[in-house]
């Protein structure tokens, strides 16, 4: 879409409602919601707890993550030397909060990537409440977590991470 274009009536919200259902869409076979770990000796619970939404796609699909970048207006792209991927990620709890789920909620996703956002959802109100700081939601937030993505790979498996709660 040219930016010196000026759009009158209906048609610029159209291709933007278009628009969002494209990323919706792209989200359901590209993107990821996920929830990851890691050991804080400083935290009272030892467990530090960190959502990410994320988009990858190679150079030559570097514009579409641009394009997604702009509509949601935060996060950031950076380039993976691990699998020379650019990813389109947000992990600020306001931003995913106020911007990126609410779009889902608005444009659903259609696949079993669906159930990962509900999860992905509720830990974040709960993080965006404080109550990862609390033991038993943070026990609760780890087993729901441990229910997405589940071929995706882990640095901590949920008993150990359980295990440090235990003490």
């Amino acid at each position: 879409m040219k930016q010196d274009v000026q759009y009158v009536g209906s048609r610029q919200k159209k291709e933007f409602t278009d628009f969002s259902w494209y990323i919706t869409g792209f989200v359901d076979g590209e993107g990821c919601f996920s929830v990851s770990f890691n050991r804080r000796a400083k935290l009272k619970t030892g467990i530090e707890v960190r959502p990410s939404f994320s988009v990858a796609q190679n150079k030559r699909s570097l514009q579409v993550l641009k394009d997604i970048h702009a509509y949601f207006g935060c996060g950031a792209i950076r380039f993976s030397k691990h699998d020379q991927m650019y990813k389109y990620e947000v992990r600020s709890i306001g931003d995913l909060i106020t911007r990126i789920i609410p779009h889902f909620q608005e444009y659903p996703l259609r696949t079993t990537k669906a159930q990962d956002f509900e999860i992905f959802t509720r830990t974040c109100l709960l993080i965006n409440q404080s109550k990862h700081l609390n033991v038993e939601h943070l026990t609760e937030i780890i087993n729901e977590s441990y229910l997405m993505n589940v071929s995706g790979l882990r640095r901590n498996t949920k008993e150990e991470l359980l295990r440090i709660l235990a003490r």
